[in-house]
């Protein structure tokens, strides 16, 4: 693709208001959540205010490619999928990612939306199922979390914590009571952060204290440490 037709679809897209910046659209096993290990197409959105220390995906922080939502619908379309997730970056912090969430739950898709906690949720179609990630303190970000987002929560939705460390477990163990998660939506995820609590440290913890949580392990990361694209 030349850097002029490049620039004129560019032009037009945003001509057009429908577009999103796009890192990457791909194929792969679900790493994470309830629907962990089904086959799903991602949808990375380019760009996000946070800098979370453990991030993993600092190379969607800027780039990305300009589409018009009905282009980002086909390419997910050739996967003939069932499950397709919404992540970034962040994908809220585009206006967009509203009217292609909608257009994707239209397709029949199940639709997931993987986010930070400094997003505010409110638009998000209904039939999409959140994820939201609660940052925590080792996170370096815990005081960009916006709480009103919880009451928007339905029994449907997800909340995560990446544990970094104990304080990190105190924390959230805090939160899970404070804010009653475990009534509230459908799991509770506990995530060890990769490289700094092992998952049997994490999976003790949890025991010992008898929590009503769901301990994930990243499967993308132990299946194909980190490559972009899955």
């Amino acid at each position: 693709m030349s850097d002029t037709f490049t620039h004129s679809h560019d032009a037009a897209v945003e001509t057009a208001g429908q577009g999103l910046r796009i890192t990457e659209i791909f194929y792969s096993l679900q790493g994470e959540a309830r629907t962990v290990g089904l086959p799903t197409v991602f949808v990375r959105l380019t760009g996000c205010p946070l800098r979370c220390v453990y991030c993993d995906t600092e190379y969607a922080f800027s780039g990305g490619e300009l589409l018009s939502i009905e282009q980002i619908a086909a390419q997910v379309a050739s996967y003939a999928p069932r499950y397709v997730t919404v992540t970034g970056g962040e994908p809220l912090a585009q206006k967009n990612c509203l009217p292609l969430l909608v257009a994707l739950c239209d397709a029949g898709y199940e639709v997931s939306l993987e986010t930070g906690g400094a997003m505010s949720l409110t638009g998000v179609d209904p039939r999409v199922v959140t994820v939201l990630d609660l940052k925590t303190p080792a996170s370096g970000e815990a005081q960009r979390n916006d709480y009103s987002n919880i009451p928007l929560l339905t029994g449907r939705d997800q909340v995560k914590f990446v544990i970094c460390d104990r304080q990190d477990y105190q924390w959230a163990r805090f939160k899970l009571d404070e804010y009653q998660l475990a009534g509230r939506v459908a799991d509770v995820l506990f995530s060890p952060s990769f490289g700094q609590v092992q998952g049997r440290e994490l999976a003790e913890w949890i025991l010992q204290d008898n929590l009503p949580v769901r301990m994930q392990l990243q499967l993308h990361k132990l299946l194909w440490h980190d490559e972009p694209g899955h």
